[in-house]
């Protein structure tokens, strides 16, 4: 079968290239098998020749590699292809600075995905999803797309207004979680089923059922254990056993709004990726026999300081939990070799989750085979956390609508209906910021990836 990986050129890519080519199977803790691989041939596609000879470079020096191609024609890439992993970022690393900057000088949340960031990452990216996905229906209609562009929910309804149900987005925040939560209490995270729902970035875990346990009443009732679940180190323990149930990390910027504010003054994610990364990239191409070597260095660096802002200083990140390469190696075996399994992913809610719209995707476990990804039931939020749902997913639709139309209207509503945004006066600001660091918005020019 053939895989491409759309934004072939970026940073974690030997991620997804390592899974894949280490087998088509998986181990009964999630991990691939070491024989019958499922991918025979990987494009890479990225529009930076550069960043494409780097990572094949790394490609190049890890075991046992799949055929690897590479190319800038986006059509050549995607021809034939069984698989596409978009992992896209228009605009780059300095966009995702200017994003978070915007935010952050007008005092509100400067995240990528969370607040009047993923508004703005998601204004620069749906016009290129479109066209992506207008080429994957093209040159390879057979083609089930998986998606992990940011903000992956949002990006993942935009597109299938062109792709339907073979556009599947994926995370892997809350499988993690649950991995996490099985190995603190001793259990095979394989056999524990998750009752979580949401928007992506935006969910709460209600229910980890392994056999007649509960493993979220449980951890709740453990102070030991529960004080090593990097979300009660970022939340509060106290705020969990509030909740009843255990929240996405990412609500961390919802629920220590203050907090993570004042931690984001010291400096911006996209600032600390673009300086590691530049360094990365020059020493590799200039050192190519090193770029393995090199990556490496690189990647334990960056994953050690994912969220750092919300934890006390000093403080590691947990380990476990698996990466977003495993839950896109499952995914495609589920599907190719028709393996029923079941995942957390974002699709078509339809009745999932009573009180959002049936069309647009939500984030919950699904049932995947041959025929792709279907939700299946779970205990519907309500309440706040409804609430709090719908205005996020009315914050998504008019985003998408701003970007599909170019209607900077649309945009507006968008960041002043945001519950991050607290000001409509704030809203006319951080679009204005934004229109000038992307002055291709709304019609002005043409918007292009980099990868």
């Amino acid at each position: 079968m053939k895989l491409s990986i759309i934004g072939g050129g970026g940073f974690r890519v030997p991620l997804v290239y390592q899974a894949l080519t280490a087998g088509g199977q998986l181990t009964a803790d999630g991990q691939p098998t070491a024989d019958d691989a499922l991918i025979d041939q990987v494009w890479l596609h990225d529009i930076s020749a550069d960043r494409l000879a780097v990572i094949e470079s790394v490609l190049s020096q890890l075991p046992h590699p799949a055929p690897v191609h590479a190319t800038t024609v986006l059509d050549q890439a995607l021809a034939g292809s069984d698989f596409v992993f978009s992992a896209i970022r228009v605009g780059g690393l300095p966009g995702r600075i200017a994003d978070e900057r915007a935010a952050i000088e007008l005092g509100v949340i400067g995240q990528e995905t969370t607040g009047p960031g993923g508004i703005a990452y998601a204004l620069r990216t749906i016009p290129v999803a479109l066209r992506l996905a207008a080429r994957v229906r093209a040159v390879a209609p057979q083609a089930y797309v998986i998606n992990f562009t940011n903000p992956a929910g949002l990006i993942t309804e935009a597109m299938r207004e062109v792709l339907g149900d073979r556009v599947i987005g994926i995370c892997d925040t809350p499988s993690g979680l649950g991995t996490r939560l099985a190995g603190l209490l001793g259990v095979p995270a394989r056999e524990v089923s998750l009752d979580y729902a949401g928007l992506n970035h935006l969910g709460w875990l209600r229910a980890a059922r392994y056999q007649d346990r509960d493993l979220v009443a449980e951890i709740l009732d453990q102070d030991e254990a529960l004080a090593q679940l990097e979300e009660a180190q970022i939340m509060g323990a106290d705020w969990l056993r509030t909740l009843g149930m255990i929240p996405n990390e990412y609500l961390y910027y919802y629920y220590r709004n203050r907090e993570a504010r004042r931690a984001s003054r010291t400096g911006t994610r996209g600032e600390f990726l673009l300086a590691q990364q530049h360094g990365f990239y020059q020493h590799a191409a200039g050192q190519p026999a090193d770029a393995l070597a090199a990556w490496r260095r690189t990647l334990s660096e960056r994953e050690s300081s994912y969220l750092a802002e919300a934890r006390p200083a000093g403080q590691e990140r947990p380990a476990g939990g698996g990466g977003y390469e495993y839950v896109a190696l499952a995914l495609m075996n589920a599907i190719a070799r028709d393996q029923p399994r079941t995942m957390i992913l974002n699709v078509r809610n339809a009745d999932t989750l009573p009180g959002l719209p049936p069309d647009s995707v939500v984030e919950v476990p699904c049932q995947v085979d041959g025929q792709g990804a279907r939700p299946l039931p779970v205990t519907a939020p309500a309440g706040a956390e409804l609430g709090l749902l719908q205005q996020v997913k009315a914050v998504e639709q008019l985003t998408i609508a701003s970007a599909r139309d170019r209607d900077p209207q649309l945009a507006l509503r968008a960041f002043a209906l945001h519950p991050l945004v607290d000001s409509v006066s704030v809203a006319s600001q951080l679009l204005a910021a934004y229109r000038r660091s992307t002055p291709a918005l709304f019609g002005a020019g043409d918007l292009v990836s980099p990868g």
